[in-house]
């Protein structure tokens, strides 16, 4: 549903087919299972401890001498098995999942029909029509021109002071709801008439009438204007599309591209002083017997023994220099930044992977020591306690994620902030079920939730 609010607006109008919605539904679905996976851990985890403990068979199983970490010893083995499937989902699906669906989304929104007419030129985008438009925009236009040269045997002219334009439900046909128009018809020519003497005589008019109308419905078959699917070529190295080890290329390409500018930058800036200069100019072999010469006596400039005229043009000529360095110090600063920011979205990506792994682990060591202390099964209580635990997660991982990607805290506690968070948690309930200590068995804690008698 969110996904549907968020491009309502691209995918309403465009008559677009049932197997196109779905085949893009189906890709926005596969970005959403690490979502939903550690909620579904979590709730069955609750769940089925939940259900042993409300049935005594989580005590027999205790009194039999097993301790709680022997019970959930094959839950925790499944648990894994899923974790890993659910790391090689998200390694080597999602990723193509958001490559397809970034792709068939960018082909939808550039089909929109307010881009076949550009006011001011004729457009010729529907094989065998040229439509002119003086003004307008999105779907309502003046001053509306149409040359339809389907026919080639004639040609017909649409001129309408006023006209809407709009896609039929099936998506096949466009239609311009025209106003105060007038249609001019170039009929076929005539056919060769015969003289007496059986002599053809060729005629070169072609006959045309010309009708009005107050309103209209003009109407286009739209069979050559389909949806046109782009090369996914251009959407395959945004970090959303690349999988653990393609990103590490990708981060290590960066590293190396970053520091070959840096050293291009600095070379650039000592080649430009004047001491940096003389010093190359003196490590050259060729120069060498000559090197004297820079450092010589005479080259050394007295600032105080110059003129007025030569001390104001120095100071200005260094003035600028300065002001130069400093622009290029500032945009070199800019783009190592930039670099930054687009080396951290990759970091995030990586880390959000194995992280999402962890927290699925993490999560069935809280809810099913839960479901041992609440000892409620089925849908009742453990929906509830499931649904406010899955809400303190979702608050953490987007709390970890804003602060990741506004450069607050590194991708790394970024993308782990979750798991940092729930792990004591996990660990401290694990003890209060394995032991069966009551929750608030601190002393402070005790003191606060102590019964009356």
């Amino acid at each position: 549903m969110q996904f549907f609010w968020k491009y309502i607006d691209d995918l309403m109008g465009k008559g677009l087919s049932i197997a196109v919605i779905v085949e893009l539904l189906i890709y926005v679905s596969a970005s959403l299972i690490p979502l939903a996976l550690p909620l579904a851990i979590l709730l069955s985890s609750i769940m089925t401890v939940g259900n042993l403990a409300e049935h005594n068979e989580l005590t027999a199983l205790k009194s039999s001498g097993l301790s709680l970490y022997r019970i959930l010893r094959p839950l925790t083995s499944i648990v894994l098995v899923i974790a890993l499937g659910t790391f090689l989902f998200a390694n080597y699906v999602i990723p193509v999942a958001n490559l397809k669906w970034h792709s068939l989304i960018y082909d939808i929104q550039n089909t929109k029909i307010s881009t076949i007419i550009k006011p001011g030129a004729y457009s010729k985008e529907l094989e065998g029509y040229a439509i002119k438009v003086d003004e307008g925009t999105e779907n309502e236009f003046k001053g509306v021109l149409i040359h339809d040269h389907t026919d080639a045997a004639q040609v017909k002219t649409i001129r309408a002071k006023e006209g809407k334009i709009y896609k039929s439900v099936s998506g096949k046909e466009l239609f311009f709801e025209l106003k105060d128009g007038t249609v001019m018809e170039e009929l076929a020519p005539l056919p060769p008439s015969f003289s007496n003497d059986g002599v053809a005589h060729k005629s070169n008019n072609r006959p045309s009438r010309r009708s009005s109308f107050e309103q209209a419905t003009y109407k286009i078959d739209l069979s050559g204007f389909d949806l046109s699917r782009s090369q996914e070529d251009l959407f395959k190295d945004k970090y959303e599309m690349l999988n653990v080890f393609q990103i590490n290329d990708a981060l290590d390409s960066i590293r190396r591209s970053s520091a070959d500018i840096i050293g291009n930058f600095l070379l650039s800036v000592k080649n430009d002083h004047p001491y940096f200069m003389a010093y190359n100019y003196q490590k050259n072999d060729k120069n060498k017997d000559n090197s004297h010469k820079i450092f010589a006596p005479d080259t050394t400039i007295n600032f105080s023994k110059l003129s007025t005229d030569d001390k104001i043009t120095g100071i200005l000529v260094a003035q600028t220099r300065l002001r130069n360095k400093a622009k290029n110090l500032d945009s070199q600063y800019d783009f190592l930044n930039v670099v930054e920011r687009g080396n951290d979205k990759y970091l995030i990506e990586f880390h959000r992977k194995f992280a999402l792994t962890f927290a699925i682990i993490v999560l069935f060591f809280v809810g099913a020591p839960l479901g041992a202390i609440v000892r409620k099964g089925g849908f009742g209580a453990p929906v509830v306690i499931a649904a406010l635990l899955f809400m303190v997660y979702f608050v953490l991982i987007t709390i970890g994620d804003n602060l990741a990607q506004n450069d607050t805290v590194s991708p790394f506690i970024g993308m782990w902030f979750p798991s940092m968070v729930l792990l004591p948690v996990a660990v401290w309930l694990m003890r209060s079920a394995a032991a069966d200590i009551p929750l608030f068995s601190f002393p402070i804690i005790s003191k606060l939730f102590k019964r009356k008698k």
